[in-house]
């Protein structure tokens, strides 16, 4: 017997729905956070990237040491990839840094340094998806262009009683519709409907537990009249994570530490680590070739999106300069970095803390 697919739900079924978030945005949401003062795009699209699976609080910091650095569009573009990484390093995923570096770069070349202020143009922008180009529109240009992130997905889910799977495309497809049929009619609510929604999923339609009395939508929402918000959205892909394991290969000659650059694609792409090899034996070979050993140091666990990651540091002093000169032609092209000069380039938040707290026993270590 087949499954009958449910029922979609009617666009424009929750009576007041934009009215309601407009409203509520304007008496009880965020008005506080740096970027809402302004509506210079590079400023919202910076945000807008740097929010991207990243808490406000981490964020704050980062977005005014960052505009501070790279205050619009063409600083951003004139500086090194290694300058841009530098800055966001600690933030993670750091193929946003990439993109943003590139798509300052199109700007410039191709829009003369000012952003188009239509949302189809936007998302043709590296790194620029339909709905960050949406939030900029928004924002910026007062356009209607419907936002469907991670959080706003569960506000509408739950609203609409929206129960189609969101692993399946055409369903995804089908939320978009019914995000743009909610739009506020009139384009000057845009841009405190737009950050209504983000507020609500951030502040009060929580994953878990959310807090529905306190929510706008509380009278007219599908899955509160059902009794389980926590059941919204649906996606029954999960991703399945997995497991890695490397060896780092510290090297260390006077106040230098050997750094090599990471590929330009695949994990940490562009930054600078130290070497990485796949086992204890590859990385005792190389050292043994240069004439040292190297010594066990405590193991770094690092957890990303899609794997655990776990990481052996051996540690091995370089005392001649002779020797020192031998080090690439043994581990290839890199760099002998002095510990002070790490916040000047980009490196992995995990390695940062591991030689910044080297680097800082060694400072306080008695003569």
């Amino acid at each position: 017997m087949s499954r009958v697919a449910p029922a979609a739900p009617v666009p424009g079924a929750v009576p007041d729905f934009a009215a309601r978030v407009v409203a509520w945005q304007r008496h009880a949401g965020r008005h506080g956070l740096p970027w809402q003062a302004s509506r210079d795009p590079y400023r919202v699209w910076l945000s807008e990237i740097m929010l991207q699976q990243t808490q406000v609080t981490t964020v704050l910091a980062y977005y005014a040491r960052f505009l501070e650095r790279f205050p619009g569009v063409a600083a951003l573009a004139a500086a090194s990839l290694d300058d841009v990484l530098a800055a966001w390093s600690g933030l993670g995923y750091y193929s946003r840094a990439r993109n943003l570096h590139r798509c300052a770069q199109v700007l410039m070349t191709e829009h003369a340094g000012r952003f188009p202020s239509d949302a189809e143009q936007l998302s043709t922008l590296p790194g620029i998806g339909r709905s960050t180009a949406a939030a900029i529109a928004a924002f910026c240009f007062d356009q209607r262009a419907a936002i469907l992130d991670g959080n706003v997905k569960r506000v509408l889910t739950r609203a609409l009683g929206f129960s189609d799977d969101l692993a399946v495309a055409a369903h995804e497809r089908s939320l978009w519709q019914r995000a743009c049929a909610l739009l506020p009619q009139d384009a000057l609510d845009m841009p405190a409907y737009t950050q209504g929604l983000m507020d609500l999923g951030a502040t009060v339609c929580l994953v878990r537990r959310p807090n529905c009395l306190a929510c706008p939508l509380d009278e007219v929402c599908a899955a509160r009249r059902q009794g389980r918000p926590e059941a919204y959205p649906v996606k029954t892909r999960k991703l399945r994570r997995t497991r890695r394991e490397n060896w780092w290969l510290w090297l260390e000659c006077a106040d230098g530490v050997w750094l090599q650059q990471r590929p330009s694609a695949g994990v940490w792409a562009g930054l600078w680590s130290l070497p990485m090899f796949d086992s204890e034996a590859a990385l005792d070979a190389a050292a043994l070739a240069m004439g040292t050993r190297a010594e066990v140091r405590p193991v770094v666990r690092h957890a990303l999106t899609h794997f655990d990651w776990t990481l052996h540091p051996r540690r091995a002093l370089i005392g001649s300069l002779t020797i020192a000169q031998d080090v690439p032609r043994v581990m290839g092209a890199g760099r002998w970095v002095e510990l002070d000069a790490l916040p000047t380039l980009g490196v992995p938040a995990p390695l940062s803390k591991l030689l910044g707290a080297a680097s800082a026993r060694a400072t306080s270590a008695p003569a």
